[in-house]
């Protein structure tokens, strides 16, 4: 890259002969290019015509035109005809989009849930700024700093978020609702860990288990610490659950690959236009070489998800159960902008050991791709096995038969969880009804809650109770209206409501460790 060189201070000068021999120089070459000979003013193309319209937007339309808003979706559309997955990311979202890839983020510590007019704190992490200055679950979010209306505003989700974090060190002074007394807390934000483990647990004797969330930055990491006190346990046969995980730095997925193959074994490669190949392989010792190894994908498992599962389906090291993964083979760079946002651009593809691109194809464009996907989510909640995408067949070294052509097929299909497939159900969910109802019920039955010293204790109980009808009386009360009892009165419905219940409790771990004891598509994978 060149640089700048800073112009002299000195007057420079040329010349008449000097002049006309340049000149005369640049008729002959403009001769000799356009084939054709004509005198008139120099014109110097120093911008493209979107440069252009843009200058004219700006000094010629008829009314006041947001240009940051604009030149977004201009981007935005530009980038859709390349590929889905090329993204400019403007400088007020560009903070936000990095931290998703960091194991902590700034902020008070705290997970709030809105219902109607009244924003709630649904979790207090451990060791945050909030749990450390009192705040408890349940407390309802009034202000910030005195002036920020946080309840009783019609705010979305993200703008309250914006309103709570802030960079670390800095005073947030928050009031707060409890039993109908005001109360005021003077926070210090912080930088607060987040796990990209959501779970991990023994499920028997032998047979271990580990959620991952995301592929962030020092997953690894968080996996090893996991999986250690699980092999001092006893455990012969790992899960790993890469369902709704989409992804994220593949470096990551291929530490973790690095510990459950033998060395030397290719785990992925990458290729671009202007990227040369580029090989991972397994170098050291792993921790888990040997023994029973399952993932669980589904539909949301994408990118570096794809990597991991393809690389053990490829080896025959795994067992891959659940539904085809969403098809993501492309591998994105991102560069910074001069105007503080970032370009995350496509810039190789990336190959299973056995040359599988996964990639699901776009050729029709981004709309009829994210068109795609929806409709494979409804085919299978419908309970329909997805095999529409199977393309070029690859053998194993054991003879085993894998695809390519649009996501990781798995070994064994299991279908997905049809509650969501029915409008009733997915809008008790989308609305916030079942969240209400969860965090109303933990909140009245706190001294309940609290004798049960483990989740299958607390499965084992609840299990035992008819949840739905506490459901149904909460949205007549409530006057939320309601579905009729046959209805609520569902299996899945009352799994979902436990699990819930299990996470106000225990979090993440709980929510895990309470479905997958009422799964059966979880017992059947561990078959």
């Amino acid at each position: 890259m060149q640089q700048n060189q800073p112009r002299s201070t000195q007057t420079s000068w040329v010349t008449p002969i000097t002049y006309a021999v340049v000149l005369l120089l640049g008729i002959g070459i403009g001769i000799f290019l356009k084939g054709s000979f004509s005198i008139g003013l120099p014109v110097f193309k120093k911008s493209t015509a979107m440069d252009e319209i843009i200058e004219l937007v700006k000094s010629k339309y008829v009314e006041t035109v947001n240009l940051d808003s604009t030149q977004t979706k201009l981007a935005d559309f530009y980038l859709a005809q390349l590929d889905p997955h090329s993204v400019y990311i403007p400088p007020a979202d560009l903070v936000e989009a990095n931290e998703q890839l960091q194991p902590n983020f700034k902020g008070i510590g705290i997970e709030f849930q809105q219902f109607r007019d009244s924003v709630f704190v649904a979790y207090v992490m451990p060791e945050g700024p909030a749990a450390k200055a009192g705040l408890k679950t349940g407390d309802i979010l009034l202000t910030a700093d005195d002036t920020v209306k946080l309840s009783g505003n019609k705010l979305d989700g993200e703008a309250i978020k914006r309103k709570i974090k802030g960079p670390a060190e800095q005073n947030l002074k928050l009031a707060v609702l409890r039993n109908q007394q005001k109360m005021v807390f003077n926070l210090i934000r912080a930088s607060v860990p987040v796990s990209p483990i959501d779970a991990a647990y023994m499920v028997s004797d032998t047979i271990g288990y580990i959620k991952i969330d995301k592929f962030a930055d020092r997953t690894y990491e968080a996996f090893m610490q996991a999986l250690e006190p699980l092999l001092l346990k006893g455990m012969k046969s790992l899960v790993i659950d890469l369902r709704g995980n989409g992804g994220g730095l593949m470096s990551e997925a291929v530490a973790i690959a690095d510990e459950v193959l033998p060395g030397n074994k290719l785990i992925v490669y990458t290729e671009g236009l202007h990227a040369p190949r580029v090989d991972y392989y397994s170098k050291r010792e792993g921790l888990f070489e040997e023994g029973g190894l399952t993932i669980l994908m589904d539909e949301s498992s994408a990118s570096a998800s794809e990597v991991l599962a393809g690389a053990l389906q490829d080896w025959d090291r795994a067992k891959v159960v659940g539904r085809r993964s969403f098809g993501k083979g492309l591998v994105q760079q991102q560069f910074r902008l001069s105007n503080g946002g970032a370009l995350r651009l496509t810039t190789a593809k990336y190959f299973t050991p056995l040359g599988r691109n996964i990639q699901r194809p776009y050729q029709n464009g981004k709309m009829a791709y994210e068109h795609d996907f929806i409709e494979r989510i409804v085919q299978s909640n419908g309970g329909a096995q997805d095999t529409a995408s199977i393309g070029k067949s690859y053998k194993t070294p054991k003879g085993n038969t894998v695809y390519g052509g649009g996501g990781i097929i798995p070994n064994l299909w299991v279908p997905a969880n049809a509650l969501y497939a029915d409008s009733n159900y997915a809008k008790l969910f989308l609305q916030g009804t079942v969240s209400e109802f969860v965090l109303q019920f933990y909140l009245n039955a706190p001294n309940s809650f609290n004798q049960f010293k483990s989740v299958q204790a607390f499965v084992t109980a609840y299990t035992k109770q008819d949840l739905t009808k506490a459901l149904d009386q909460y949205m007549r009360l409530s006057q939320r209206g309601g579905l009729p009892v046959s209805m609520l009165q569902n299996p899945l419905l009352q799994q979902q409501l436990i699990a819930n219940l299990a996470r106000c409790k225990w979090y993440k771990q709980g929510y895990y460790e309470a479905i997958n004891l009422t799964d059966s598509n979880f017992l059947a994978a561990l078959k």
